[in-house]
């Protein structure tokens, strides 16, 4: 991946745990910008700073996003489940459990982004945005915590080189 002269160069699909940190990272930068959006709307209304960050949130979640549960649920999951490791069975059970109860809350959301999009409207559901950050806040803090950590001792390096591998081709794929 490109970076600017001095900055730090992102994790790319050779290093697939590192690029999943990052990704949460990201989603956590989003949250940030809903969290900021939710306070700006009552003091500016719908004005074009509050359209493109309803848009910058809408196309990070329905992409990469998407992308990163897939990564998950489709590539590194599965591999963990094939350990046959007590601890990456119960912890997937758990967090694929949270991946529906994250997808209900980008349902809800979602509908509010979208009609700030258009200028149909000028207001968020803070409960319904405040959920979403909490949910995704858990679910990010226990992945770094516990499924990293667990990855990093249970897949082998010709496991995360695929696992690399098929992040990549989904995003080239869904690109097209």
């Amino acid at each position: 991946m490109s970076t600017l002269i001095g900055a730090t160069p992102a994790p790319g699909f050779d290093d697939p745990l590192e690029m999943l940190l990052a990704c949460h990272d990201r989603i956590r930068a989003q949250c940030a910008t809903l969290d900021k959006l939710v306070a700006h709307l009552p003091v500016h209304g719908c004005d074009l700073q509050a359209r493109q960050a309803a848009q910058a949130i809408l196309r990070y979640f329905d992409s990469a996003g998407r992308h990163h549960h897939d990564d998950e649920e489709q590539d590194l999951f599965p591999r963990l489940r094939a350990s046959n490791d007590t601890a990456a069975q119960a912890l997937v059970t758990l967090l694929l459990d949270e991946h529906q109860v994250m997808d209900a809350a980008w349902q809800q959301l979602r509908p509010y982004l979208a009609a700030l999009c258009e200028a149909s409207a000028a207001t968020l559901d803070a409960a319904t945005a405040q959920h979403f950050i909490d949910v995704y806040d858990r679910h990010i803090t226990l992945e770094n915590a516990q499924l990293i950590p667990l990855a990093q001792r249970l897949l082998s390096a010709e496991q995360l080189e695929t696992l690399g591998n098929n992040m990549a081709a989904r995003r080239i794929h869904r690109e097209k």
